[in-house]
């Protein structure tokens, strides 16, 4: 039985990834071993070469927010029907994704969490008192419930998901507007870093703003199937969250006053965001800081098994500061080794042959684009050390030119459907109403805005009244 699942595990990816995008991903996930269906519907298993990589996430946000004086804590799951009763348009924002128990506590109802507002601020309240108490910053990293969801897309969307959320509690407004800028930043070099993943950075629209939010933050990709994914937010929240939640302090002089509160967020989206960017019709494509196996000898062992098999330990010892395997099972050919780990998205393979030992040397192929280069032994680790660099840079660079060069203008309603139907992002003129907004995104099917990149002028793309915004539309996940 796991011979056979070996074997057809190593077919690999059956449709390609430019006709049939929904069906290639599915794939990619599953043979890869990322992740899987639950038995739930709507729901996932993240599997241990996909939760490695949200660890790596993990492991690298957890440096940057202790760098700025943010502590992790962790909330319950279950939150109270009154709770979300007390700020009534984040309540309603969520009404359709909440999922309710059927059974009552204290004769009440509660809720499991899909999102964390008002459980945290009910604690908050009771924590602050004094100026001295702020900023208050914490981070927790949850699962979150979404039961709208039906229809799970693996790491996309799911009715329960992982994620991190930052919440933090400020004397002044300025205070609260710097960090929310700060943390978005925080973001897209977490992407661009770690991910090798471009995304575009500013505010929403006020319609596609947090629910009980004073403005909301984002960054978007673009996927290669033409839709915009948003890979994270960061929000001012005003003073609303703490007036429904009677969060106050006293000032310097003694006076009672309400705080600012931020929030950011984000999800195992993100895993699913740099396989749909990087990989392709063999399989999984990995940048190599977050690739659970970054380097893979493949010994071809010939005639001198044992002269080539003490090689690569050799070579195995040499590179130990990364994530690194030698494959010498004699059960398997190298054809199929390739293969395999190729669908898993192996960043480096190290070919090496009796003919390559006479030479001394080995054969370097790269996943991203299957160049071959032979090196001497002598300067593996330099070339090795220079390859990956190169790979991570490669990756970013090919999915920043993808992202600008479908980025598309249009003056008018004609032109903007046209860059719509070409699976782009329109950079348009807008009024700014939230009226108009709905009209686009139903007369358009589906493109709705994604975020603003300046303030605009002229007149709006679709109803002709003086534009205030210039704003990316696309159609999104």
């Amino acid at each position: 039985m796991k011979e056979a699942r070996k074997e057809e595990q190593a077919k690999g990816i059956s449709v390609k990834k430019e006709q049939d995008m929904p069906e290639w991903y599915s794939q990619v996930c599953l043979k890869s071993g990322l992740a899987d269906y639950g038995p739930v519907k709507g729901t996932m298993v993240i599997r241990p070469r996909g939760y490695y990589i949200w660890q790596k996430i993990q492991d690298y946000f957890n440096s940057v927010i202790k760098k700025h004086r943010v502590e992790n804590a962790y909330f319950p799951l279950f939150i109270p029907k009154s709770f979300f009763e007390k700020e009534a348009q984040h309540a309603t924002g969520f009404k359709a994704e909440v999922a309710w128990i059927e059974q009552k506590e204290d004769g009440e109802k509660v809720a499991l969490r899909p999102t964390s507002e008002t459980i945290m601020y009910d604690s908050y309240s009771k924590w602050i008192r004094s100026y001295r108490d702020l900023p208050l910053r914490i981070n927790q990293w949850c699962n979150i419930v979404r039961w709208e969801v039906s229809d799970c897309k693996l790491f996309l969307r799911s009715r329960e998901f992982l994620w991190q959320e930052g919440h933090c509690v400020y004397e002044t407004e300025k205070e609260c507007d710097k960090e929310v800028l700060l943390f978005l930043d925080e973001y897209e070099k977490l992407c661009k870093e770690l991910l090798a993943l471009p995304v575009l950075k500013g505010k929403k629209t006020e319609k596609e703003k947090f629910a009980g939010a004073k403005y909301t933050t984002t960054i978007e990709s673009l996927m290669p199937d033409g839709k915009a994914l948003q890979c994270g937010t960061s929000h001012n929240l005003g003073q609303g969250f703490a007036k429904s939640f009677n969060i106050s302090f006293l000032d310097k002089s003694g006076d009672k006053k309400l705080p600012w509160q931020s929030s950011w967020g984000f999800s195992t989206r993100l895993i699913g965001a740099t396989v749909m960017t990087h990989s392709d019709d063999r399989g999984l494509v990995l940048p190599p800081k977050i690739a659970p196996l970054q380097i893979v000898i493949i010994p071809i062992f010939g005639d001198e098994k044992e002269k080539v098999e003490k090689k690569a330990k050799e070579i195995l010892a040499k590179l130990k500061k990364y994530e690194i395997k030698l494959d010498n099972r004699e059960d398997y050919t190298p054809g199929f080794k390739f293969n395999e780990y190729e669908l898993s998205g192996v960043p480096l393979r190290i070919e090496l042959g009796p003919r390559d030992i006479k030479n001394d040397s080995v054969v370097l192929v790269r996943r991203d684009n299957s160049e071959k280069k032979s090196v001497k032994i002598k300067d593996i680790e330099k070339e090795v050390d220079k390859i990956l660099e190169d790979i991570h840079n490669s990756l970013y660079e090919k999915a920043k030119n993808y992202l600008n060069s479908n980025i598309k203008k249009a003056k008018d309603w004609k032109e903007f459907m046209k860059v719509i139907e070409n699976r782009q992002i329109a950079l348009v003129n807008f009024c700014g109403d939230s009226s108009c907004e709905d009209n686009i995104k139903y007369d358009s099917g589906g493109a709705g805005s994604r975020l603003i990149k300046e303030d605009g002028s002229g007149k709006c793309f679709k109803c002709g009244k003086p534009a205030k915004q210039l704003v990316y539309f696309a159609k999104s996940y």
